[in-house]
């Protein structure tokens, strides 16, 4: 059942699972705690924090102090942090792996959209961290940004049974959704499916709600009509009215596929 609040929804014995979230983010430090619990109480109760490089990881390691029983980490270096010291962060991701569990290794990925003269080095980081994922047995997050082709060349090149995960913030078209699924992902889905010129509404209803997620990348790409603010988990609301516009399924029930099918690749 919904209740309706003041503001947005309140959902009632219902969960909702951001599987990418920065809340770490310097955007937060303001309000860390308030964001959290207002988005808690509006039913978004699983935070899934990627990692960026090693300077992030002890913020990382609070929040989960902090919100023991929603806060679920992930390991990796950011396509955008590989720079020329990335053996060290790479290091880094392997002695924090062997430390203690986490639920994915990433972001990890491609991005050609800041700066293209890293590309040979950004592949070497992304298989490298694929091969650490199959070591620990443990789904990839993937950042594609302006790299389909690069991606979907590690992707084949890595292709087994025991690679899997999300494809973050999918801006592709239905040809790469399909490619993208084709190697055991999920499509990670927030923001922009809000956007008019976001282009992934159009086509989404083609594919099965079995391989979407939910996510916000807040602080990053909040939604219409916040779009262009500062984003956090508990408008990832808007996602979940967006999808039930285009799926024609009440939006009980895509929280509740979405965050089956999150605990379908984390494990949680």
């Amino acid at each position: 059942m919904l209740k309706f609040n003041k503001g947005p929804f309140k959902f009632l014995h219902l969960i909702i699972t951001d599987t990418h979230t920065h809340l770490y983010s310097e955007a937060f430090d303001e309000d860390r705690h308030d964001m959290i619990n207002r988005a808690i109480e509006q039913g978004v109760s699983r935070f899934f924090i990627p990692a960026i490089d090693s300077e992030y990881t002890e913020s990382m390691l609070q929040l989960e102090k902090d919100f023991p029983n929603h806060v679920f980490l992930m390991m990796g270096l950011h396509p955008t942090h590989v720079k020329e010291n990335f053996k060290a962060e790479l290091q880094h991701v392997e002695e924090m792996l062997a430390k203690r569990s986490f639920y994915a290794i990433g972001e990890i990925g491609i991005d050609l959209y800041w700066d293209k003269t890293t590309l040979e080095i950004q592949k070497e980081a992304f298989i490298h961290q694929i091969r650490l994922a199959k070591q620990y047995k443990l789904p990839i997050v993937i950042h594609c940004r302006e790299a389909f082709d690069d991606i979907f060349e590690v992707l084949e090149s890595e292709k087994s049974d025991d690679l899997f995960g999300i494809f973050h913030c999918f801006t592709g078209n239905l040809e790469q959704a399909h490619q993208a699924i084709s190697y055991n992902m999920k499509l990670g889905i927030g923001g922009v499916v809000t956007f008019k010129n976001g282009k992934i509404n159009q086509f989404l209803n083609q594919i099965d709600l079995k391989h979407i997620v939910l996510e916000t990348d807040s602080p990053y790409l909040a939604p219409a009509p916040f779009r262009g603010k500062r984003n956090e988990s508990s408008y990832i609301l808007k996602v979940l009215e967006k999808l039930s516009e285009i799926y024609g399924k009440s939006i009980n029930e895509i929280a509740e596929i979405t965050t089956r099918n999150s605990k379908d690749v984390f494990k949680i």
